[in-house]
């Protein structure tokens, strides 16, 4: 169910700013994002996971606040994040 280094590489590979990057906002939000996309497919089977549902609903809030974080700093770096990801924006 977790991301494997695979997984986590190419998403740090596409999202990264410059060679070693692994923290700027667009990286995190990314892994947030592949995060969330797995644990929305487990809880469409396990509908009374409450457990996950919760862990979920942390790494949503993290990713807003991150977004928020992005937004306020620089917007066109934001607008195109979330629109690579397939999110939706509020602004």
């Amino acid at each position: 169910m977790p991301l494997t280094k695979e997984q986590k590489a190419e998403i740090i590979q596409k999202y990264r700013r410059f060679e070693g990057d692994t923290g700027s906002p667009e990286v995190q939000v990314a892994l947030l994002t592949a995060r969330i996309n797995l644990l929305t497919e487990h809880l469409r089977q396990h509908k009374h996971d409450y457990h996950t549902r919760r862990g979920l609903m942390m790494l949503v809030g993290e990713r807003k606040r991150m977004l928020d974080y992005l937004a306020r700093q620089d917007i066109q770096r934001y607008r195109a994040l979330v629109s690579s990801l397939g999110i939706r924006s509020k602004q």
